[in-house]
């Protein structure tokens, strides 16, 4: 995931929003909350819109693929909000497509990680690839071919290599933000990274019931607390560079790394009915309140960059993530409903009141809090608006399966070996210590930018 690092590259979302704010809609999003019929049809008509930026499945593109100026992982993310689409509203129309550029880019091994993103996949690029995966084997989403590596499996072989990853060798373990040695980011160690980790760690124990799982996710969670990066108050920082032993902390709050945890505790609480677990979930879910207006109530926006307007491409997503997250907890701890649906229920409304733009009358906003259109156009907020519409059908669905309740994806504990196709060569060069002294230079570089462009919430 690119938070910043790298020069803007030249928008044609941006020329295409000049265009489009002279444009009168022609319909609009309406929702009605109390009638499942309304928040279907929303749902699809904010799910077509975003399917428009999609081309994967077109010939001689590669499925799986977004173009520029969006980056691989918001296509897992994308898929992973089109395995919901399917299941909240029983529509079928994306469900080839899904299953398409899920196998493309799972590789044989089915982890998630094709050649082609070497330069720039990080451990938090192929959780959300895993996140589509394990969503699918609790959803039962139609299984791929059976000769093709199949969702749990996909899951397992994602959780498979960032376990082979962990690294204790810096601030006492952890995932770094990048896989590779040579790629901006290495020397950072990030929340979503570990959080993603233990995200996908918690689900698969729920899901299969072994103990290594379980495992692995009280180790993430303990150290998640252990470095600083969750506060006593079950507030969570973005990270921290290993060059400095993870001291200083860069303490940004993005909604998307409450979320992560949140299921991620949701489900070990639901699978263990320990009461810290319990605990855990109301103290994470307590903490979002600070991604909520108090004008208009309950809305949600993402208080790092919104309200200065520095969100980047990346960050517009982040708010749909909680949403997805926070209802699939209100099934894996029904205790938590009453504190999250007025906030899904608010933060629907005012998404709704943002999608008029275009010519269609379909394109969303980003500010949800202005509850209208805010003149912006961009797949992340797209998807956004659709995780939290169609977050309010989540009462009309059954809860996740498991592989002793109705699951029928197979698994494969040991998925994720080396792939059948090599490292390309311009790939398979000796890293130097010079490398890794640049490496971490350019992570730094890195850390001041986002400071740069959020630096008003960064404090001693």
């Amino acid at each position: 995931m690119r938070l910043t690092g790298r020069a803007p590259r030249p928008s044609w979302v941006g020329l295409l929003t000049a265009s489009f704010m002279g444009l009168q809609a022609v319909g609009a999003v309406e929702l009605n909350l109390d009638d499942d019929l309304s928040i279907k049809k929303a749902s699809k008509q904010v799910a077509t819109n975003m399917m428009s930026y999609y081309t994967g499945m077109n010939p001689g593109d590669n499925p799986g693929n977004l173009p520029d100026p969006y980056y691989w992982w918001e296509a897992g993310a994308m898929f992973g909000a089109l395995v919901d689409y399917w299941f909240f509203t029983g529509d079928t129309q994306w469900n080839n497509i899904t299953i398409q550029g899920m196998l493309w880019q799972a590789g044989d091994n089915g982890a998630f990680m094709p050649s082609n993103q070497s330069k720039t996949e990080g451990n938090d690029d192929q959780a959300f690839w895993g996140f589509a995966a394990m969503s699918a084997a609790e959803r039962n989403f139609p299984n791929p071919p059976a000769d093709k590596p199949q969702w749990l499996e996909m899951a397992q072989a994602v959780f498979n290599t960032q376990a082979s990853r962990w690294d204790p060798g810096t601030c006492g373990g952890g995932l770094r933000w990048q896989i590779f040695t040579w790629n901006n980011g290495y020397s950072y160690k990030n929340t979503i990274s570990t959080g993603g980790f233990f995200n996908i760690a918690s689900r698969l124990y729920k899901y299969t019931g072994n103990q290594t799982y379980a495992d692995w996710a009280e180790k993430a969670w303990d150290w998640t607390k252990q470095v600083g990066f969750m506060t006593d108050t079950y507030h969570f920082w973005d990270g921290a560079s290993d060059l400095t032993g993870c001291k200083d902390m860069n303490k940004i709050e993005w909604t998307y790394n409450t979320g992560v945890y949140l299921l991620g505790a949701a489900s070990m609480y639901n699978a263990t009915e320990d009461p810290k677990w319990k605990y855990r979930v109301q103290q994470v879910l307590n903490a979002s309140d600070v991604f909520f207006a108090t004008n208009p109530v309950n809305v949600m926006y993402e208080r790092a960059c919104e309200t200065v307007n520095t969100c980047m491409v990346d960050q517009r997503s982040f708010k749909g993530y909680l949403a997805r997250w926070m209802a699939a907890t209100t099934q894996m701890a029904p205790f938590t409903y009453d504190q999250i649906m007025p906030k899904l229920r608010a933060t629907a409304e005012a998404a709704a009141k943002s999608c008029t733009g275009g010519s269609e009358g379909t394109t969303c906003g980003l500010k949800w809090t202005e509850q209208k259109w805010d003149n912006t156009k961009d797949f992340g907020q797209q998807m956004a608006s659709l995780d939290v519409i169609q977050a309010n059908l989540i009462t009309h669905v059954a809860p996740p399966v498991t592989s002793h309740d109705g699951g029928t994806s197979k698994g494969n504990p040991d998925a994720g070996g080396k792939p059948k196709e090599p490292m390309p060569k311009a790939l398979s060069f000796s890293i130097t210590t010079a490398d890794k002294a640049g490496a971490g230079i350019l992570t730094a570089m890195t850390m001041v930018m986002i400071g740069g462009s959020c630096g008003w919430l960064i404090w001693d």
